[in-house]
């Protein structure tokens, strides 16, 4: 595939802009590194900082592995390309624009089809089991989609889905794959990250085929109100502080990404 890459200087955007398009490269590298990509397919987009009409995509057939900082395109809420090249994957505009222009807190919106979360998306009672402290912190932010309806060629099913959120961050979709939203890259990605884990950690649990120990839940509430009152270290999150640390792994491992 042809791809033109651009230059920070190449392109009319401020320090901000670039940044989030930086961000949003990294994430893409880091899927491929923490193995939640499907090759070409799934979408991670970011909307664009200072704007309310457009966010960031990569141009349909890129692997993740090439994604860069100059690779994306700027995508109109209404379809329209309005900066960069290439061609604007349909699926992902009509589950990513609704969320972008609907949900306030979507300013980064991360879809994967991910094996652990999606492996309990396949089951009849997909829901994330209070079995441990980590399954709590994603479960508090955790919300289940149970309908599956194809495909989603036509915008009314990314509109369908920010009803489905609802005021969470975490999606689990029903024979599909996973979602999560924050206002940051950083956010999103933590999210997915600890998902993932959570999902594959009870995965294991159930294959030892012996009987799992669910939490009180007089401890499953002292919990939950613990993180929801968590120190912040640096006047920062876990997540930025998270984020930062994985960008620091791909400086030294793939440094591309930020160009």
């Amino acid at each position: 595939m042809n791809v033109s890459t651009l230059k920070s200087s190449d392109i009319s955007v401020d320090q901000a802009q670039w940044q989030a398009r930086v961000d949003l490269a990294a994430a893409h590298r880091l899927a491929v590194m923490h193995e939640f990509h499907e090759g070409i397919f799934n979408h991670f987009t970011l909307a664009v900082p200072g704007t309310d009409d457009r966010y960031l995509q990569i141009p349909f057939g890129l692997h993740w592995s090439e994604v860069s900082a100059s690779t994306f395109m700027e995508v109109g809420y209404d379809g329209s390309l309005l900066s960069g090249e290439g061609e604007i994957e349909r699926s992902g505009y009509c589950i990513h624009a609704p969320l972008h222009r609907l949900a306030p807190r979507a300013k980064c919106v991360l879809h994967t089809h991910m094996p652990y979360a999606s492996a309990l998306a396949r089951l009849k009672d997909p829901q994330i089991l209070p079995i441990g402290q980590t399954e709590l912190g994603v479960m508090m932010e955790t919300t289940y989609d149970p309908l599956y309806t194809g495909p989603a060629f036509d915008t009314a099913e990314g509109e369908r889905l920010v009803g489905a959120l609802g005021d969470k961050s975490i999606m689990i979709m029903a024979n599909h794959g996973a979602l999560t939203v924050g206002e940051t890259v950083a956010e999103a990605y933590d999210r997915l990250y600890y998902l993932e884990r959570v999902a594959q950690v009870q995965l294991y649990a159930m294959w030892t085929d012996r009987e799992l120990n669910p939490l009180p839940p007089e401890v499953i509430e002292q919990t939950i109100a613990g993180f929801k009152q968590a120190p912040k270290y640096g006047g920062r999150s876990n997540a930025d502080h998270h984020f930062d640390a994985l960008k620091r792994m791909l400086d030294r491992r793939e440094p591309d990404y930020s160009t």
